[in-house]
């Protein structure tokens, strides 16, 4: 039990170490030469204007979800890629056997070296594996373009929105 709790307090002491050292390191080489305008306040290089308290628009929150969520799924994109210019290399009659047979390995997770070459997947298979994974992609991407629309049409990337339909205009005059 000891043993543990010093390994703990160990770990704590050099993780503590870690982040403290650059600090004082950079405290020390550092220049300081604070000047007027090195010490005025600013925001993203302009001055601020105004009150830092102010409510904060959701207009930023909702376009910055929707940048992640159709980042996200577009990162599904390369591993599609990987497997399906796998399948279109064997799908060549033309490829050798110990290729066919290392790319099979490949797409089927197993150690190289095991698979035999009789257990190798044949140009046909191969075929209708690519086949397969371009509906897959297409049923994939027509999702992903109906959530687009949907979020284009309820009006999320509009960065600008009207709260309320204009009415007439009044003569002041009258």
């Amino acid at each position: 039990m000891t043993d543990l709790v010093s390994h703990i307090v160990l770990f704590i002491l050099a993780g503590i170490g870690m982040a403290l050292v650059p600090l004082l390191i950079g405290r020390f080489v550092r220049p300081n030469l604070p000047t007027a305008e090195k010490d005025s306040i600013y925001e993203c290089g302009e001055p601020t204007i105004g009150s830092s308290y102010i409510q904060f628009d959701l207009r930023y929150y909702t376009v910055a979800l929707l940048f992640i969520i159709f980042d996200v799924e577009v990162a599904f994109f390369y591993p599609w890629a990987s497997v399906f210019g796998g399948a279109m290399q064997l799908a060549d009659n033309r490829l050798s056997t110990e290729a066919r047979t290392q790319i099979s390995e490949k797409l089927l997770n197993i150690t190289p070296g095991t698979l035999d070459a009789s257990q190798a997947i044949t140009a046909e298979t191969a075929l209708t594996l690519g086949y397969a994974g371009v509906i897959d992609i297409a049923v994939f991407f027509v999702v992903l373009l109906v959530g687009f629309a949907y979020v284009w049409k309820r009006g999320d990337l509009d960065w600008i929105r009207a709260y309320q339909t204009p009415g007439p205009v009044e003569d002041a005059a009258a």
